[in-house]
């Protein structure tokens, strides 16, 4: 690891004036990412800005028919909260099964966001949900927002604080987990909400990304019947010593009947 100043800010104002006053210092959430990433140098920022005692992007409020999520919240609080479960349990769920138990409580919903991992969980709610990111200058949709392996439409200096979740008439999660770290080779999460049948995949291509051919189907007739016969095609997907692109292309279907089916 090499030397850095190190920062812990209380307000968001004063973490994006020191982000500000240092290009190349880097905000930390929960660390998951960033801290081993900086233990193997593979990193070499000139500061950390320590964001977990800015109290202001902590919490989760339900209204106006949304589930709206500090970034700063960790997974264990969205899995547990009674309120996520009875407006949204699929995200609910979809938390709980986020890593082990020592991930879920020092990861946060934001850094899981900002961070768009090519297998992280979050990422495929914020798109079938059809979430609204909101950063301390402006809101984004997300379908604007996740750009590529580990790109998304943040600026320098930008920081999330909180990601709000239309309530769906139907969702659900499931993904076909590596047994050691937890992560989705690929996951399906389905919804049928304010903007129609969406369908967003992660785990399978360099990022999330919606199955339209799966939205169109779902669209007409929602149930397995719909997607029974979809095929995923396996072109620009992944392919490492997990799992090859045939495979992750045929995970995309079972997962997602599997969801429908969860849906109901």
């Amino acid at each position: 690891m090499y030397e850095f100043a190190y920062h812990k800010p209380a307000s968001v104002a004063d973490a994006v004036k020191l982000l500000a006053a240092d290009g190349e210092a880097k905000a930390v959430a929960g660390g998951q990412t960033l801290i081993p990433t900086l233990k193997q140098r593979l990193a070499r920022p000139t500061a950390l800005v320590d964001l977990s005692a800015v109290r202001d992007l902590v919490g989760i409020t339900v209204g106006g028919g949304k589930v709206t999520i500090g970034a700063m919240t960790k997974h264990v609080d969205v899995a547990s909260s009674a309120d996520v479960k009875k407006a949204l349990p699929a995200l609910a769920a979809l938390a709980d099964g986020i890593g082990d138990p020592q991930v879920r409580n020092r990861g946060t919903i934001g850094g899981s966001i900002a961070n768009n991992d090519p297998a992280a969980d979050y990422p495929s709610a914020c798109l079938a949900l059809g979430a609204t990111i909101k950063t301390n200058t402006r809101e984004i949709a997300a379908d604007e927002f996740f750009k590529g392996m580990f790109e998304t439409a943040l600026k320098p200096g930008e920081l999330i604080v909180s990601v709000s979740f239309p309530v769906a008439e139907k969702a659900a999660y499931m993904k076909f987990a590596q047994p050691a770290s937890r992560y989705a080779l690929v996951g399906v999460f389905v919804a049928k909400g304010p903007a129609g049948a969406r369908v967003a995949v992660t785990g399978a291509g360099p990022s999330v990304f919606r199955w339209k051919e799966a939205e169109a189907a779902l669209g007409k007739s929602w149930g397995v019947a719909a997607v029974e016969n979809l095929k995923a095609s396996a072109s620009g997907l992944n392919s490492d010593i997990h799992a090859g692109a045939d495979y992750r292309a045929h995970l995309i279907g079972v997962m997602t009947k599997r969801a429908v089916a969860a849906a109901g």
